[in-house]
């Protein structure tokens, strides 16, 4: 893994991005369905070992029901 995935900031993001999932009342499962995406793929971007670009995390706010913003303050 590279460094620039392991920062300290982009741990708050990864934390911030399966708080959001868990309020939104989904399981992994159920956002990997709705994103096409494998469980997996979910699960290694909420524990920071997979990025995600700008794309991705508009699908994943937009189906958590969370502004943009919440994942970048």
């Amino acid at each position: 893994m590279g460094k620039s995935i392991r920062t300290k900031e982009y741990q708050s993001f990864a934390v911030k991005l399966k708080r959001a999932r868990l309020e939104a009342g989904l399981t992994q499962v159920q956002v990997s369905k709705k994103l096409k995406h494998p469980q997996s793929y979910i699960s290694k971007a909420e524990a920071g070992e997979q990025r995600l670009d700008i794309v991705e995390l508009k699908k994943f706010a937009e189906l958590y029901k969370k502004d943009f913003h919440y994942f970048i303050k």
